[in-house]
């Protein structure tokens, strides 16, 4: 990956492995935004950005991200949490082929008109035909994951399996339907990382190795 052209790293990961702070702290380590599902969703809603009103906002201008993000204020001096109340670990939402194609269009929009980092929303597979695209794959051992989503959703041990098995299901599922592949195929990244005995910050900095 170039550092000095612009570029778009997508992260997928799994629910409780920590990979929506791990693309957080890596977006503040490289000055670029940071974008995941939650806060396309919060735009969607609050904005209406459908595929209808995202065409004709396109027909206005070839940079019409770049534009929509100034007038709405969106930018490096602002906090995308002010949009919606997100944790780490957000919940599950069915998705309809009309949102696929809104939120397709929003991630090409933003991968197009600046380097970013993408957690989740499938990323790897909107985007692999980017030229300057690296894809992460976020993985953690499932004691872990059932710790971490106890301690962030305020959950019980079993309520928590119960969690990640929903999740981790809707999510495959969301895959296979729209980009016809496993996301656990590591094929699909440039980029694996077991977070098994690493912090957070261990894993920005390998990723920040591996780019150059």
């Amino acid at each position: 990956m170039n550092r000095n052209e612009k570029f778009v790293i997508t992260i997928n990961r799994e629910l409780g492995s920590g990979g929506r702070t791990v693309g957080r702290l890596l977006a503040e380590k490289l000055d670029v935004p940071f974008y995941d599902k939650a806060l396309i969703k919060a735009l969607e809603d609050k904005y209406k950005l459908s595929v209808e009103e995202i065409e004709r906002l396109k027909g206005q201008s070839n940079s019409w991200w770049a534009n929509f993000k100034r007038v709405v204020g969106l930018g490096h001096s602002v906090n995308p949490n002010n949009f919606v109340n997100q944790d780490d670990d957000e919940p599950e939402t069915l998705t309809t082929d009309m949102i696929f194609k809104a939120e397709k269009e929003i991630l090409l929009g933003m991968a197009h008109d600046e380097s970013c980092v993408i957690a989740g929303r499938s990323g790897f597979f909107v985007l692999k035909s980017h030229p300057n695209h690296v894809s992460i794959l976020i993985q953690a051992p499932m004691e872990s994951r059932i710790k971490r989503v106890m301690r962030r959703q305020n959950k019980t041990e079993e309520e928590a399996k119960k969690s990640i098995k929903e999740v981790d299901k809707l999510r495959e599922e969301y895959v296979k339907n729209f980009a016809h592949t496993s996301r656990y195929d590591t094929r699909n990244y440039d980029l694996v990382i077991n977070m098994d005995g690493k912090t957070e910050e261990e894993a920005v900095d390998l990723i920040l190795k591996y780019i150059g």
